[in-house]
C-alpha cells in the first residue's frame, strides 16, 4: 500500500483534496511500476521557484529552478522498513503555472500531474539524460496519463488559482 504525505508550501494556490491527491498518486504510481505489493511512502514537497532553485542548486547543482526532482529509495528496497519513504517529490507550481499557460495542450493542472508522474517514472527507473531514454520517457508519461485521465478529474485535484 501507497502511504501518501505531503506540504504545501504555497497561499497563491489552492491546496489539492487530500483524498483526490493520495487516490491519483497511488494509481500513478501503480501505472508507473512502482511495487504495490509493499507498504511504502510517498513524500511530496510542493512549492514556489524560490524554494525550487535552492533545493536544485543544493542537490542537484543547478542553479535556478526546475519542474520537479525525484529522490528514490527503490534501488535498495530491501532494506526499507514497512510504512518507510521510500520516493520523495520535489514538485514546483510556479513551473506548472508558466508552463501550461505556454502550450496550448495543457493547463497547470495538467503539468502538476505530469510532473507527479515524470518523478514516479524515474523513481520506476525511467531515464531521460539522453535521446532514446527521454523518447522512453515522454511515451511512458503519455501512457500514465492517458491511463489516469478516465478516472480523474485533474482540475478538481489540481484547482488553478483563478478557479
Amino acid at each position: 500500500m501507497i502511504n501518501l504525505s505531503y506540504s504545501w508550501e504555497s497561499r497563491r494556490y489552492p491546496r489539492p483534496k487530500r483524498s483526490e491527491l493520495k487516490k491519483l498518486a497511488a494509481k500513478a504510481a501503480e501505472l508507473a511500476g512502482l511495487p504495490t505489493d509493499m507498504d511504502w511512502e510517498l513524500n511530496i514537497r510542493f512549492v514556489g521557484d524560490r524554494e525550487m532553485a535552492r533545493a536544485n542548486e543544493e542537490f542537484v547543482g543547478h542553479i535556478g529552478t526546475t519542474d520537479v526532482i525525484t529522490f528514490s529509495y527503490f534501488d535498495d528496497a530491501e532494506n526499507l522498513f514497512p510504512g518507510e519513504t521510500a520516493v520523495e517529490l520535489i514538485i514546483c507550481m510556479d513551473a506548472a503555472k508558466r508552463e501550461g499557460e505556454s502550450r496550448e495542450d495543457s493547463d497547470y493542472s495538467r503539468e502538476m500531474v505530469l510532473y507527479l508522474v515524470h518523478g514516479l517514472l524515474h523513481s520506476a527507473g525511467e531515464d531521460d539524460l539522453s535521446p532514446a531514454p527521454r523518447r522512453r520517457m515522454r511515451r511512458r508519461e503519455n501512457e500514465v496519463l492517458a491511463g489516469l485521465s478516465p478516472e480523474f478529474d485533474f482540475q478538481t485535484v489540481f484547482p488553478s488559482a483563478e478557479q
